[in-house]
């Protein structure tokens, strides 16, 4: 049954000018959002024709609980990255909307399939925003308003998950995992337990990025990444119940131990890459 929400939004935005498509994505597109989840809704334009801002800044307004509270962003506001959107409440859920660069998302999608990927400092992602994450964005999307079938052919990009891509993004995380745990292996003797902290979080995310792309899956978002990796057909046993142990460690003081857990985890990745086959 169509979410009634989704077509109240998808009517209310299609006939803003320089809206190409209108996807959602998210939780919600994925299948895992549970009743409070965000309504992730992705606005697509094209350099030939920029959003207008003002007109989606009329329908926002139209459709937001609070319309005195509506507010957009200029294109490029939240760069390089999130480009710039609104966070709406509209009949009690939380709507938050993306602007995205049709081509520039092109552009972006044919070096991750090239196997170029890239790690960029964002606001929002504490470990980064990996380039592969439109891609992922793509291949998960719902398309809501697609007239000119212009996310059908992005997703032909991204679908089916390309070799190279796997592999660079196994190739550029699964040393820092190691990299981490030594760093912050340095810091324990000064108990700088924030940069120890911080050294292993940045671990058990590359951790996460490697069991994902081993499973031939995108990793479109920090938040939930970890459990999810423990699920996925390859990955390493027990990893959710070990990874609560290094935050029980860091918190007891225990990081001596903590960095030791870690090194473990890296131990069974690497056998893992190894009997998988999936790099040369």
């Amino acid at each position: 049954m169509p979410d009634p929400l989704l077509t109240r939004l998808t009517s209310a935005f299609a006939e803003v000018p320089g809206i190409a498509a209108i996807v959602l994505g998210g939780s919600r597109a994925r299948g895992s959002a549970h009743p409070a989840s965000d309504y992730d809704i992705g606005l697509y334009f094209t350099a030939a024709a920029p959003l207008n801002t003002e007109r989606l800044l009329a329908a926002a307004k139209a459709v937001a609980d609070r319309t005195a509270a509506a507010s957009v962003t200029p294109i490029g506001e939240w760069r390089p990255w999130i480009v710039g959107g609104a966070w709406l409440s509209v009949e009690g859920h939380k709507v938050d909307l993306l602007y995205r660069n049709a081509d520039e998302v092109k552009t972006v999608m044919d070096s991750c399939r090239a196997g170029i990927v890239t790690m960029d400092y964002q606001p929002g992602h504490p470990h980064g925003f990996c380039s592969a994450i439109w891609m992922g964005e793509i291949a998960y999307c719902e398309p809501l308003h697609d007239p000119l079938g212009l996310i059908a052919r992005l997703k032909s990009i991204a679908l089916p998950d390309p070799r190279l891509l796997r592999d660079a993004l196994i190739r550029r995380f699964q040393w820092e995992v190691l990299f981490g745990i030594e760093n912050a292996e340095l810091a324990v003797a000064r108990d700088e337990r924030t940069h120890v902290a911080g050294c292993l979080y940045r671990s058990l995310a590359c951790v996460a990025q490697v069991l994902f792309a081993l499973n031939e899956r995108y990793l479109v978002n920090e938040k939930g990444a970890l459990p999810e990796a423990a699920r996925l057909p390859l990955t390493i046993p027990v990893l959710a119940d070990q990874a609560r142990e290094i935050w029980r460690l860091i918190g007891d003081g225990g990081l001596v131990a903590a960095c030791r857990v870690l090194r473990d985890i890296d131990r069974q990745l690497h056998a893992l890459t190894r009997s998988s086959g999936m790099l040369p």
